[in-house]
């Protein structure tokens, strides 16, 4: 493309879905002063001649795709004041020279692959107002002497492998409004140093092995975004603390505090972002709670709260995504929430009773889950009107009666868990065909997780990490959790241990997007549909423990995503089909327990493959008689006068002496009389 400039010293070709790499020729316009590129798709590595522009004062291209090192020629920019190579693959060091660019004010390297540590002519940036390391490979010790430079506000090292001197005692020159040393290796209690910093706006020291109580100076400051989460802090949280209007995002989670949540937390009417979980905090939630109108993230998840009463989300609360999983709450399933939640997440904890009605008044409801709780009766068919539930997990309960028709109105669901209930009847042709979201998967999608935190945390999204909880499932033989971030990847559907009976619905193979199929520990019967290896994305198909019957179809060769298969415990006969997807599917348990299979995953061989026994060998006895008779013909005289010839011989070498000499003269030969 032929890109046509209006100005000699002036470029913004910002968001233009530009492509390609940066042109050695661009080091050219020597004129240029301010040079954008921002959030295109430019990729391949920085052309050295970018040096040649030496009277750039602003150089922005984050948010690109360049790679390789900062050309070390970056350093003869000398009247450069901002520089902007956040969010792109750039690797390698940072140039030795940085420091060189003694104007500059603003330096943003985050987001990238660098290595190295800190260079030490970094120094000489007296002037910065703004540094940005963070999420980078960086090693080394955190120099102390960042925190003498008098204008700098914002420093961001964290996720780098960098470490935090603990001894070291600083007195700083900075003010600083947002410092973010999240994964720094500090020890101990929160660095004194930081009480001096009482302009303090945003602080993330997480993922550190910070101990002790929180300190009271902390509520003082007043520090509007504060992440303390991965740490070991313990006790219990100030009343102080949601005093201020100033806070905004705090985030406690995945420490040791305990007690009481303060009856002050109604306080911080401006609260945007409340994260405790994975703490030990017990006891009701206080009602104030509901007058933090502006809250849109809640997660109270793992900790010990309880209680059966409920506090009441109205109206003005608009509260986008809430997670009270995993504590011991009890009473009937609370539906005081905003009409607008998309995230509600009640599974782990111990409500009963039926599902009530006026859970389909959460008409934007996108994860809804209520696994491993005590919760029976049928499912209602006002929980279908939901229209955008994607999530919907009811794993675990004691829901009894059919799977109604009409949760076909639930066209938008991507994983559906009904395992380990009381369900009964057939599985419905009507509910498979309408599952449009299963059958093809959305091209262009976002995460459901994601979205209220964009619009939330929009200020500093690009500085922390946020996360929120993980659906779990049961994925591939195991509990797993699955990513938040790519929860859009997974197409699930559960209906394991129930009362499951009659056919697998052949419609079941038009649901194509499916990842991960399970029905085991069902009663379902007759032969499995061919359509099954209509399935082409499936990972993790699950049929064991029914009443199956007849072979394994042949269509399954078509599986060729296929890693986990489990069709144990049925009756199946015949040849397991063979193919290079199917031949890594050896586990012999999976096919254990059934009528007749065979083949070469579970080494027995088929009756087909068999070679036929040799036959015995055949003689013809036709003439064996008159063998016989001839034998007897011959043999009988012949035998008659070699016992004859024997007889004589024997006489002759053996004669009887006569009783003198005489006799024997005048008679020679004496004839021996034998009876025969």
């Amino acid at each position: 493309m032929t890109i046509y400039l209006e100005s000699d010293d002036d470029v913004d070709l910002g968001s233009n879905s530009l492509e390609g790499g940066l042109s050695p020729k661009v080091g050219s316009l020597q004129d240029l002063r301010m040079f954008y590129l921002t959030s295109n798709r430019l990729s391949e590595e920085l052309p050295e001649e970018i040096g040649n522009l030496t009277k750039l004062q602003v150089l922005s291209l984050w948010g690109n795709k360049f790679s390789n090192g900062i050309p070390s020629s970056i350093s003869y920019l000398r009247d450069l004041e901002q520089l902007f190579l956040a969010n792109n693959s750039l690797s390698m060091e940072i140039p030795s020279d940085i420091g060189n660019l003694s104007n500059l004010s603003l330096l943003t390297l985050g987001r990238n692959k660098l290595t190295g540590g800190i260079p030490a002519s970094m120094q000489k940036l007296n002037k910065l107002y703004l540094l940005d390391l963070d999420r980078n490979l960086l090693i080394g010790e955190i120099p102390f002497w960042l925190f003498d430079f008098k204008d700098l506000e914002h420093i961001y090292l964290g996720g780098n492998n960098l470490t935090w001197n603990n001894n070291m005692k600083i007195v700083p020159k900075c003010r600083l409004s947002k410092l973010s040393l999240r994964s720094c290796g500090l020890l101990g209690e929160i660095p004194e140093w930081i009480s001096t910093q009482t302009n303090l706006i945003f602080l993330d020291l997480s993922m550190n092995q910070l101990h002790g109580p929180f300190p009271q100076w902390l509520t003082k400051i007043g520090v509007s975004y504060l992440i303390q989460s991965h740490n070991k802090h313990s006790g219990s949280l100030p009343p102080a603390l949601f005093r201020s209007l100033r806070l905004f995002v705090l985030a406690l989670s995945h420490n040791n505090f305990s007690r009481e949540l303060p009856k002050t937390i109604g306080d911080a009417k401006f609260l945007l972002i409340l994260m405790l979980d994975r703490d030990n905090f017990s006891g009701p939630i206080p009602q104030s709670i509901s007058q933090i109108s502006e809250l849109e993230v809640l997660d109270l998840s793992r900790n010990k709260f309880s209680g059966n009463i409920f506090p009441v989300f109205d109206h003005q609360v608009n509260l986008l995504y809430a997670d009270f999983s995993s504590n011991q709450f009890s009473g009937e399933v609370p539906t005081t929430f905003h009409l607008n939640i998309e995230t509600l997440a009640l599974g782990g904890n111990k409500f009963s009773g039926a599902l009530p009605s006026n859970l389909a008044n959460l008409r934007n409801l996108q994860r809804l889950e209520l696994q491993d709780n005590n919760i029976s009766g049928e499912l209602p068919n006002s929980l279908l009107q939901i229209s955008y539930l994607q999530v919907l997990n009811l794993r675990n309960n004691s829901l009894q009666g059919s799977i109604p028709k009409t949760l076909s109105n639930l066209k938008n669901l991507r994983i559906l868990d009904l395992s380990s209930n009381n369900l009964t009847g057939e599985i419905p042709i009507e509910f498979v065909n309408n599952l449009t979201r299963m059958i093809e998967a959305p091209p262009n999608r976002t995460s459901l997780a994601s979205n209220f935190v964009i619009a939330s945390f929009s200020s500093i999204i690009n500085i922390t990490k946020f996360e929120v909880n993980e659906p779990i499932v049961n994925w591939k033989k195991s509990k797993q959790g699955l990513s938040s971030h790519n929860i859009d990847m997974y197409f699930l559907l559960d209906l394991s241990s129930n009362q499951l009976s009659s056919e697998i619905p052949t419609s079941l193979g038009a649901l194509k997007a499916l990842k991960m199929l399970n029905l085991s520990y069902n009663k379902l019967s007759s032969k499995i549909p061919t359509s099954v290896g209509d399935l082409q994305n499936v990972e993790g198909l699950d049929l064991s423990h029914n009443k199956l019957s007849g072979p394994i179809p042949t269509t399954f060769t078509k599986l060729q995503q296929l890693t986990t298969l489990d069709v144990s415990n049925n009756k199946l006969t015949g040849r397991i089909p063979i193919d290079s997807q199917m031949n890594t599917m050896a586990n012999p348990n999976f096919y254990a327990n059934n009528s007749d299979l065979c083949g070469f995953q579970i080494q027995v061989p088929c009756p087909e493959d068999i070679p036929p026994a040799p036959k015995p060998q055949e003689h013809d006895n036709k003439e064996e008689p008159w063998i016989l008779l001839e034998a007897i013909k011959i043999g009988y005289p012949i035998g008659f006068l070699l016992t004859i010839g024997n007889i004589f011989l024997v006489g002759y070498f053996n004669p009887t002496l006569p009783s003198n000499s005489h006799c024997r003269r005048h008679h020679p030969h004496k004839i021996i009389k034998v009876r025969i």
